[in-house]
């Protein structure tokens, strides 16, 4: 479409709401409305105490075939990512983010195998740690950058997943003005991905098949 045509449309519409090119008081209107980032509507079942939403959040999370356990604290996520590989058989070996909330978790003292930083492609464990989650849903905001590389969510075939009770969040509505204050307004990272579950696809006959664009196993360890 050319400018012209654009420029056409858009005029026609002002026009039609009795409106005119930088009509000032239109213009304060719309920078109100932006500053303001007023809610939507937002569902009562995220509207919870806050241990009624970790409560709410596993149980969301265990609906979509994730599995979740509780730690006390970091020290003890070794012991848990450690057990969790060896009661599902899975190799001894895992692809470890960079985070410094999990510096002080001694994996050195595990059995485990350990490579750190973006997975190549090869890694069939992969751990990650979320920034958020939302308890209505029991989905897991996880955002780009060195520390939590976006390829570790995706490319091994079991995704462990590392969320401070603390920064569970009822609703999405409630968890981007978190990230903004997190981060600094226009600071946001370059992406921001949820997940819910492991990756599925009932496309084939309505058949469920779990791993189909990424992790067939999630597990959920929520610290505190």
């Amino acid at each position: 479409m050319s400018a012209s045509t654009r420029d056409a449309i858009l005029g026609r519409i002002r026009r039609a709401n009795g409106g005119r090119p930088h009509d000032p008081e239109r213009q304060r209107i719309v920078d109100a409305r932006l500053a303001g980032k007023a809610p939507g509507v937002v569902p009562r079942r995220g509207q919870l105490p806050h241990d009624e939403q970790v409560a709410l959040f596993i149980a969301m999370a265990e609906k979509v075939h994730a599995t979740t356990a509780r730690i006390g604290g970091y020290g003890e996520l070794p012991a848990e990512v450690s057990r969790w590989l060896r009661e599902n058989n899975f190799p001894a070996d895992l692809r470890l983010c960079e985070d410094p909330r999990i510096a002080g978790a001694d994996f050195e003292a595990t059995a485990l195998t350990i490579r750190r930083g973006a997975s190549d492609g090869n890694d069939l464990n992969a751990l990650s740690h979320a920034e958020a989650a939302i308890a209505e849903t029991g989905t897991l905001c996880l955002v780009s950058g060195q520390e939590n590389p976006t390829s570790l969510n995706f490319l091994p075939e079991n995704h462990i997943v590392v969320i401070r009770a603390a920064d569970i969040e009822g609703d999405m509505e409630a968890l981007f003005p978190a990230l903004r204050q997190r981060y600094g307004e226009g600071r946001m990272p370059r992406s921001v991905n949820f997940i819910t579950g492991p990756s599925r696809s009932g496309d084939i006959e309505q058949v469920l098949l779990l791993g189909a664009h990424g992790p067939r196993a999630l597990h959920i360890i929520i610290v505190g």
